[in-house]
């Protein structure tokens, strides 16, 4: 009987044993669309300080304390804020080195300097850029394989195949981007077997990554970006979970996993506000201060006052004071008729009170300058469909404008959502020729605007000559002045601005 006893006791211990070596707990932590906002700040709206890249770190360092941990990003981290885009994106490598990241897969917003400068960034990176659905930039590997407190974790990148449309076609000459779902399914396939977990590392879009859980089996987890969604809890297709952080630092996406036998039996994921009331990483803090330094020396004259707020964040929803601040000004420069400009031109607010470069910097930072076009009556109606296609997920080419009215209805079918246009105070004339200014992004077809890019393309003479376009439909191309320089010029002129919603967006039922 006791050796009966000894020898079930044996047993259940090894079984015991066996079970604790087959479960294991990791824990992802992810950031996106941080765009180089690297000091706290106050969002349009809000009163309290948040994000602030030196908390995040120090965040991150705390939770990375507790378990095993894999730290990611999911796109668009070296562009956007002044911080970023006066080193071209230097800073936040330099920082995201500091803060030890595994890998970051690369967003539509990195190829904004062009390819020479973002494999310069994957040069000084001391992590892996991914783009596994990106051909022609051998700089950028497909996957990796981690292993993570004793899990083989596969991690595969891909980014939005729209990347074509949402820079400027020069910066993607001789790239091409492939379908994430069919790119997804085939590394899924190469890798599942050999590896315990596989995780999707995405910038391509909520709504995307909905959909990519449900046509591919096989992946656990897909951390998100590009759409800036604040997914509190993992929305879960299958067995899938799926997180995305917000955007500009100002959250942390912490996902708890426990895996046993090769499966997730529990996840439990939440963000985590960053504000300046948690503790500092000081060297990811010395980074900051140093760049910040930098821009401050450059940045901080005042060009103008503003007694009003300046709204830069519905601009993908509706008019806008700003939107019609910076079309007015684009459609004076050239002298058109009227100006387009899509919403993600406009990337950020301005509280009211005193302007300075930094604050227009951060408004309109992309290296844009100032074209006119001529458009048919017809070719606008079809652009401001393009404009309104997109409203219910909030896109970007949602069209800012002046000179113009019109309304539609956003229930009506894509491609027929316009019903009233005015040009001028005067119906639209559907083959009658006008002006049209916008900036050269638009007009080389970017964010879908096919209209511009038909009518750039269709000039007998087009061709870019020392960077600027030339063309018989082109009236007015200014190649040696940024937008936002632009639009200190005009604030300086004025020295206080007071733009209003005038009505020139109506939606209709």
């Amino acid at each position: 009987m006791k050796t009966f006893l000894k020898a079930f006791f044996l047993l259940m211990c090894a079984a015991i044993l066996m079970s604790c070596a087959t479960r294991h707990e990791i824990r992802i932590l992810h950031v996106n669309d941080f765009h180089g906002f690297a000091n706290a700040y106050k969002p349009y709206g809000s009163q309290e300080e948040q994000g602030g890249l030196a908390y995040l770190a120090g965040r991150i360092d705390d939770l990375r304390a507790e378990k095993p941990t894999l730290l990611l990003a999911a796109g668009d981290m070296i562009q956007g804020n002044n911080w970023a885009n006066l080193f071209r994106g230097k800073s936040s490598i330099e920082a995201m080195n500091a803060m030890k990241f595994d890998a970051m897969v690369v967003g539509n917003h990195e190829f904004d300097f062009g390819q020479a400068v973002l494999k310069e960034r994957i040069q000084e990176a001391a992590f892996p850029f991914l783009g596994a659905d990106v051909e022609g930039l051998n700089a950028l590997k497909p996957y990796i394989i981690k292993n993570v407190g004793g899990l083989s974790i596969a991690v595969i990148g891909v980014v939005t195949d729209d990347t074509p449309t949402s820079t400027h076609p020069k910066n993607v000459s001789g790239l091409n981007f492939y379908s994430p779902v069919d790119t997804i399914n085939k590394y899924v396939r190469a890798l599942r077997d050999k590896n315990d977990l596989i995780v999707v590392l995405s910038h391509t879009g909520f709504k995307a990554d909905l959909d990519l859980a449900k046509k591919v089996e096989g992946i656990d987890v897909i951390v998100g970006g590009h759409s800036h969604t604040k997914v509190a809890k993992p929305a879960v297709v299958g067995k899938t979970y799926i997180v995305q952080a917000f955007e500009h630092g100002k959250a942390l996406g912490v996902l708890d996993l426990t895996v046993k036998n090769g499966s997730i039996v529990q996840a439990d994921g939440r963000l985590e506000p960053i504000s300046p009331a948690g503790k500092e990483n000081k060297t990811v803090g010395a980074i900051v201060a140093k760049y910040r330094q930098k821009v401050d020396s450059f940045m901080n004259e005042t060009v103008g006052e503003a007694p009003v707020d300046l709204d830069g964040i519905h601009v993908r929803q509706q008019e806008t004071n700003l939107g019609n601040l910076i079309t007015d000004i684009i459609r004076k420069e050239s002298g058109a008729d009227a100006a387009i400009i899509n919403g993600g031109t406009i990337r950020t607010s301005i509280r009211k009170g005193r302007i300075t470069v930094s604050d227009v910097y951060a408004v309109v930072p992309f290296d844009n300058y100032i074209v006119a076009i001529k458009l048919t009556g017809q070719q606008i109606r079809d652009t401001l469909e393009h404009g309104v296609s997109g409203i219910e997920e909030e896109q970007g080419r949602f069209p800012q404008i002046s000179g113009l009215a019109f309304t539609y209805n956003r229930l009506a079918p894509v491609g027929s959502r316009v019903k009233d246009v005015f040009i001028g105070g005067q119906p639209l004339i559907a083959d009658k020729e006008y002006t049209v200014a916008t900036h050269d992004f638009l007009a080389a077809g970017g964010d879908g605007y096919q209209a511009f890019g038909d009518a750039v393309q269709s000039s007998r003479d087009y061709a870019v000559v020392g960077g600027a376009m030339k063309g018989e439909k082109l009236v007015y191309s200014n190649a040696g002045k940024w937008l936002r320089d632009v639009v200190i010029d005009f604030v300086k002129s004025r020295k206080e601005i007071s733009p209003e919603v005038e009505g020139r967006i109506r939606e209709v039922k």
